[in-house]
C-alpha cells in the first residue's frame, strides 16, 4: 500500500523566498536532488493547471529517473499542491505533495505532505532523501546577500 510521509523544517527566511525556491527551475534543480544526484528540469509552469518535468540523475552509476506533475494549487507566500508521477512503469500511482508556509517569528514554518509513494520505494529512504535535500534548501534559501 502506497506510504505518506511528512517533514517538518523551520527555515530563517521568508516565506516567500521558500515559495520562490519551489516554483523556479534554476532553483530546484540546485537543491532538489539529494545528495549525489544531479537534477535536470525539462519544463516548469508554475500555474494552477501547467506541468513540469525533470529528471534525477546518479553520479555514480549515471542511471536516470524522470517524473513529472501538475500544479494543482498555488497560493504565493503559504501553500503549493501539485502531482508527482515517476514515467518508470515500475514505480506506479501518482503522488500528491502538499507544501504549506507559515511565518513565524524566525523565518518560515514548513510542512511539507508527500502521499501515495509507490510501494517498492521505502518510506525511510524517502525521509534520508527529503532530509538531504532540504538541508539543501536551508543553504540556497537562508542566506540574505544583498548585492
Amino acid at each position: 500500500m502506497p506510504s505518506t510521509v511528512r517533514l517538518h523544517r523551520v527555515l530563517a527566511t521568508s516565506p516567500e523566498k521558500v515559495y520562490r525556491a519551489f516554483l523556479e527551475a534554476d532553483a530546484l534543480a540546485k537543491w532538489l536532488p539529494p545528495n549525489g544526484f544531479t537534477c535536470t528540469v525539462y519544463h516548469l509552469e508554475p500555474k494552477v493547471g501547467g506541468t513540469f518535468k525533470m529528471s534525477f540523475r546518479n553520479f555514480t552509476t549515471d542511471k536516470s529517473h524522470s517524473f513529472g506533475g501538475e500544479y494543482v494549487e498555488l497560493v504565493p507566500g503559504e501553500r503549493l499542491r501539485y502531482t508527482d508521477k515517476f514515467d518508470d512503469p515500475n514505480l506506479p500511482g501518482e503522488m500528491q505533495v502538499t507544501v504549506i508556509l507559515k511565518k513565524v517569528s524566525v523565518g518560515t514554518e514548513l510542512d511539507i505532505t508527500q502521499a501515495g509513494v509507490p510501494d517498492i520505494i521505502p518510506a525511510e529512504a524517502c525521509y534520508l532523501g527529503w532530509q538531504e535535500s532540504l538541508r539543501n534548501l536551508a543553504r540556497l534559501v537562508e542566506p540574505e546577500i544583498n548585492e
